[in-house]
């Protein structure tokens, strides 16, 4: 091995991913400092125009317990056994997530989760510079310059590596793609999504199931709520751009109760502030960042949203940065000389990013137009009696995603296998009645492997 650099980090961003590699990393003994454009969220409110609920599955959590911080997060989560589908003009059904309620995900408030976080970071020796937003990067001479939008006043710093989790924006993204093409590219989504809140009860309790997601799918687009801790829920629309109805049609509150009106009905009475905070928030865009590149030598690594942005359906982002967080500090355990350990990070990564980029778009089409579609039902029934039947071997493509810490790209080749099988189990077929299960298990095991993993 090479003879150990100064092990001194500098990262951007004190979102969720960087106060989360601050304390992995500080508590390795690494000298951390953070820099984060807004300001301090423990003194002055939170700022974001994220959405404010986060779906943390077991990816999440073990990132969290090898921080040794999943005891304090999850006191504020919430837990969702399922997703709560209400049809048009029929009563809502739960559709599990799991097989029971060792299998389930939770909601977290994206605020609660990250001043926890920092704190944290800042308890394991990290130190946490605020309102300063990245401006230039010189890394011939390894010296950025930050600046401080409450006065204009730059903060220059030298450092012996970046590290990038300041989000899909990033700046220091934008500086190593100025300094050697990346590779980048965008895809939006020909959708948007706005959000407004449904209000606790006046004794603070839920207005609807508390422990399920809610889903409206109607086809083209979809209304969704999910639960937070002090009673309220988060609620996201998502429409198409053009068309009808879309963002380009729905424009003022009273347009925005007019579609409630009409395609969500039980929902509106929920929802009594939804003129007042349309009006409020403007739409927010969907993309997905592809990157061929993820670090410059030594010298700056990406990681997160900086790196690989995906559009929110699968409820993975968070839980795929903190997986990428833990990946990351254990390739630095590995390689004493950066380059080497941001090249390990990005090979064992960059697969599985894509991998969860392209399974949350596809999940986006079943969430909206699937859910409540017969021959779905009926394969999603199948699903759960192969698995029943053979554990090791049929594992549900949502069980390898959430419950379990299968890479994504493995995940996902073993899903489109399942998928397969399942469609053609039960092409023709209303129930599974006659289904020939012994030729079907032949067919399982020629074609799947037991998965490291499942039980």
């Amino acid at each position: 091995m090479n003879s150990s650099p100064p092990r001194s980090l500098t990262l951007i961003g004190a979102g969720l991913a960087g106060s989360l590699l601050a304390i992995l990393l500080s508590r390795r003994g690494w000298k951390v400092t953070v820099y984060e454009r807004r300001g301090d969220p423990r003194i002055k409110g939170y700022e974001s125009g994220r959405s404010i609920n986060l779906a943390l599955a077991e990816r999440g959590r073990h990132a969290l317990r090898a921080a040794g911080a999943e005891e304090a997060v999850m006191e504020r989560a919430v837990m969702m056994r399922g997703r709560m589908v209400h049809p048009p003009g029929a009563p809502a059904q739960l559709q599990r997530y799991g097989r029971d309620d060792s299998e389930v995900i939770w909601s977290i408030h994206r605020a609660d989760l990250n001043i926890t976080l920092l704190r944290l970071a800042e308890e394991a020796g990290a130190t946490v510079h605020f309102h300063r937003r990245l401006h230039t990067v010189d890394f011939e001479s390894n010296y950025a310059r930050f600046i401080d939008d409450r006065d204009d006043q730059p903060h220059d710093i030298h450092f012996e590596s970046l590290v990038g989790a300041d989000g899909a924006g990033s700046a220091l993204r934008a500086a190593m793609n100025r300094k050697s093409v990346l590779g980048e590219r965008i895809e939006f989504l020909d959708h948007s999504y706005k959000e407004l809140e449904i209000p606790p009860t006046p004794d603070g309790g839920f207005r609807i199931e508390a422990n399920a997601l809610h889903i409206w799918p109607r086809g083209r687009y979809m209304c969704i709520a999910l639960p937070n801790a002090e009673g309220t829920f988060t609620v996201t629309l998502f429409l198409p751009n053009e068309g009808k109805p879309s963002f380009a049609t729905t424009n003022s509150g009273a347009e925005a109760e007019a579609l409630f009106a009409q395609d969500f009905p039980d929902a509106l009475p929920l929802i009594p502030d939804l003129r007042e905070d349309w009006e409020a928030h403007p739409p927010g865009l969907l993309g997905t960042l592809y990157l061929d590149r993820w670090y410059l030598g030594g010298r700056a690594v990406l990681l997160g949203d900086a790196a690989h942005a995906m559009v929110p359906f699968h409820g993975q982002g968070m839980n795929c940065a903190f997986e990428d967080c833990v990946a990351l500090a254990e390739a630095l355990d590995a390689h004493d000389d950066l380059a080497c350990a941001y090249a390990l990070f990005q090979t064992r990564r960059h697969a599985n990013a894509y991998a969860i980029q392209q399974m949350a778009l596809e999940n986006y089409l079943e969430m909206r137009d699937r859910v409540d579609d017969p021959d779905f039902l009926l394969q999603r029934e199948l699903e759960q009696a192969l698995q029943a039947r053979w554990p090791t071997v049929f594992v549900p493509h949502y069980t390898m995603v959430t419950f379990l810490r299968t890479p994504y790209a493995v995940a996902l080749s073993r899903s489109e296998i399942q998928r397969e099988i399942l469609v053609e189990a039960t092409r023709g077929r209303s129930s599974l009645e006659g289904i020939d299960w012994t030729a079907l298990e032949r067919v399982v095991h020629e074609r799947l492997t037991p998965l490291p993993g499942a039980h």
